[in-house]
């Protein structure tokens, strides 16, 4: 059986070396341990340091993932792995960077998201792009807001009727979408915050409060604006369904599917 905690400890039990000069410790198997690949956050880190922590990532698991990236960073990585891949997310403010020969992994999860405004496709571009660097297919749905609701009805059945494994719905002002939605399917639900809106609670507060206050049983809540959160929870269902999929296709003798 695997032994997700063999690796702490090896660690807890190994004989105490000196400090580590080095400012950065990578978790290069987290993917491995988790299910969740490492994703380098680019504020706060200069541009030396994100360059190594990348390169690092490179050599070890041939792909590197970094959110909320900037201008002055972006270029920086441009100009630095002009022989990688490099696959740009602008309004998810994320870099992918892969190895020539890096091979994605389709699991065959099924990942919906929703957003209720266009100004919050920023933070559910986010969670799109792990969800995919994590084997899920995705289909999006922008701008179904509470304030027109009548937009919702048929998109959401779609996506019932490509039984799709998990639903993230980003909303800010609010924050009513996430149970709406939550209150109308029979699969888990991701409320996605994020910092839309006016005055007081603006920045993702108002929704943050209105989700974790649902009346709806089940509706699970990241962070404001934590798109990468709600991608790799959304993606862990997806991918966990699909795996269950695959065991009962096998068991009865059919070919599973992947995608």
């Amino acid at each position: 059986m695997p032994d997700p905690l063999g690796e702490l400890r090896d660690a807890l039990l190994a004989s105490p070396t000196q400090p580590s000069p080095h400012l950065v410790h990578l978790d290069v198997n987290r993917e491995v341990r988790t299910g969740v690949p490492e994703v380098v956050l680019a504020s706060g880190k200069d541009a030396a340091t994100l360059l190594m922590i990348t390169q690092t990532l490179l050599d070890e698991r041939g792909r590197a993932i970094i959110s909320r990236v900037g201008s002055t960073k972006l270029r920086a990585l441009q100009q630095q792995f002009t022989e990688y891949r490099v696959e740009e997310y602008p309004r998810a403010r994320m870099v992918v960077i892969k190895r020539p020969d890096f091979l994605p992994r389709p699991t065959g999860g099924r990942v919906g998201i929703v957003t209720a405004g266009t100004s919050d496709a920023g933070s559910a571009e986010q969670a799109q792009v792990l969800a995919e660097e994590m084997g899920c297919a995705t289909s999006v749905i922008y701008d179904v807001g509470v304030a027109g609701l009548h937009r919702l009805v048929q998109p959401l059945q779609r996506f019932l009727d490509d039984q799709i494994d998990v639903i993230i719905v980003a909303a800010g002002m609010d924050g009513a979408l996430p149970s709406v939605v939550a209150g109308l399917v029979d699969v888990p639900v991701i409320g996605l915050p994020t910092s839309t809106g006016y005055g007081l609670g603006g920045r993702g507060i108002s929704a943050l409060l209105s989700m974790l206050q649902s009346c709806v049983p089940g509706l699970t809540v990241v962070n404001a604006d934590t798109g990468v959160g709600a991608g790799g929870s959304a993606a862990l269902i997806a991918n966990g369904a699909a795996a269950a999929r695959n065991q009962t296709e096998s068991a009865n003798g059919q070919n599973p599917s992947a995608a």
